[in-house]
């Protein structure tokens, strides 16, 4: 069954509740496909963490005439039953000693907030920086939900970086991958999780491992081309 808040005026926080004999497993940074009539899908980055899952969470972004989100939207009541499938994905948080960056790009918000979530909600806490990239700040649509959650856990820096405004007190102006490289030149000792647009992640690909950032230690969930994962219905 769902729940809908709007986040933003494009922007659905989704609550889907399991049936009371069913449990989700997952991991950090995975996602779920909700499965539609016709055999077609949908696919969502989870946004809650495994610790936290009695409801799931996902952040759907308003497609012009997209089935389902049209239908999320618009006349889609709460309550209403869907089919769903998880876990799906190999981008997954997985522990270890590096410094850790994070990186979003509009929507590739949700599996970072599950990572965060796990990461200083659950642990072992770790610092951490998080840069978030959205056109506006009226893209970032939980920009105040983050800054309360930063208050909370001290080891976590939160920068917002804002391609179409101009830089202000707490904000930065840009693309987010330059502004992951004005704060550190050099890589070669960091992990890096990031969720977004392709382009996101190809100019991080590109620009990243010139400043020494290893291969295997980007990464990344790209919305458009995510490596399909061996999955389980629930």
């Amino acid at each position: 069954r769902a729940r809908r808040v709007l986040l933003a005026p494009d922007v659905m926080q989704v609550f889907l509740r399991l049936p009371a004999t069913e449990h989700a497993s997952f991991q950090p940074g995975q996602y779920l496909d909700i499965l539609l009539d016709g055999g077609k899908r949908r696919s969502f980055s989870l946004a809650c963490p495994p610790h936290d899952a009695r409801l799931l969470e996902i952040h759907a972004r308003r497609v012009a005439h997209g089935r389902f989100t049209e239908q999320l939207f618009g006349q889609m009541r709460d309550g209403a039953l869907l089919r769903i499938e998880l876990p799906i994905g190999q981008f997954a948080y997985r522990h270890d000693d590096a410094p850790l960056i994070l990186v979003a790009g509009g929507t590739g918000f949700a599996p970072i907030k599950s990572i965060l979530r796990h990461v200083f909600e659950k642990g072992p806490a770790r610092d951490a920086h998080f840069f978030w990239g959205a056109r506006s700040r009226a893209d970032l649509y939980q920009d105040a939900w983050l800054r309360e959650f930063q208050r909370a856990h001290p080891q976590l820096r939160y920068t917002p970086v804002l391609s179409d405004e101009a830089a202000a007190d707490g904000y930065e102006h840009g693309w987010v991958h330059a502004a992951v490289l004005r704060h550190y030149p050099d890589l070669s000792k960091h992990v890096i999780y990031a969720a977004g647009p392709p382009q996101m992640i190809e100019a991080m690909r590109v620009a990243f491992p010139v400043a020494g950032l290893a291969a295997d230690r980007l990464r990344f969930d790209s919305f458009d081309y995510a490596p399909p994962a061996a999955a389980s219905a629930v």
